[in-house]
């Protein structure tokens, strides 16, 4: 989708994803992020704030948006996120969850700096398999215009 394609109000539901061990491995591998929280399952049993290992924040918050990208709406037009607004991490992902993105289109306007590309912004909520929402904000992409023909 162009920018013009886009109509504030709009609304988009991803697919789904199940969080399983191997991404969290992976991504503690990747970033460092060896927290006992996401790492023990020993420790997050009897320390934990949750009595169970949690997926990191970080990356549910990748998984949400590789969940929006799924739709194909993005594909060859998105230049770039540019931002988060008001980003919340509401609840915890265990091992396990299934995750889809619900998103709205909140704004739309065209660049004042590249008159070939624009501005979307998307109230998203990240959601697990029982509604609870995990994450929610804002998030601004830069599109591409409709090509002049």
């Amino acid at each position: 989708m162009y920018l013009e394609d886009f109509e504030v109000g709009q609304s988009f539901v991803s697919p789904t994803r199940t969080v399983t061990e191997t991404d969290v491995v992976m991504f503690a591998a990747l970033s460092g992020d060896y927290n006992e929280v996401h790492t023990s399952e020993t420790w997050a049993a009897t320390k934990g704030p949750f009595g169970r290992r949690v997926a990191h924040g970080l990356l549910c918050l990748g998984l949400g948006h590789a969940l929006m990208l799924r739709l194909g709406i993005l594909e060859g037009t998105a230049v770039a996120l540019l931002g988060m607004e008001n980003w919340q991490f509401t609840a915890p992902v265990f091992f396990g969850d299934t995750l889809h993105v619900e998103f709205d289109v909140a704004a739309t306007r065209p660049s004042r700096s590249q008159p070939d590309r624009g501005i979307v912004s998307l109230d998203c909520r990240y959601l697990n398999q029982d509604g609870m929402v995990t994450q929610r904000g804002r998030l601004a992409l830069m599109v591409r215009c409709r090509p002049e023909v």
